[in-house]
């Protein structure tokens, strides 16, 4: 079963199992994970479900999108290298783990 490990702004971690083909940002709305918003639940619209991928992962996860990097423009923390939108990020055909760090705000 997939996992995911979210690390928040202060290092404490919580990982989860989810099923497959679930997205990292649903994910952590049903387990209640602090610092994902999800404002437009999941239609890649906004920029509240940023993340840092974990540098060790990032190479196990597809590029990312026109649209989405459109989105990272308007996001609330530092975009960097590695950010992504967790709702674009969908867990199974060869994605079984990811380590995922949330920015400091989302809004």
């Amino acid at each position: 079963m997939p996992q995911i490990t979210y690390v928040q702004p202060d290092g404490s971690r919580q990982t989860v199992e989810v099923n497959a083909g679930a997205t990292v940002m649903l994910s952590a709305v049903t387990n209640d994970i602090r610092g994902i918003v999800a404002e437009c639940g999941g239609s890649a619209m906004c920029a509240t479900c940023h993340v840092y991928v974990d540098p060790e992962y990032a190479m196990r996860i597809p590029p990312v999108s026109e649209v989405e990097n459109e989105m990272l423009a308007s996001a609330a923390s530092e975009r960097r290298e590695n950010s992504r939108l967790s709702c674009q990020l969908v867990m199974g055909n060869g994605v079984e783990e990811l380590v995922v760090h949330i920015p400091p705000r989302q809004v």
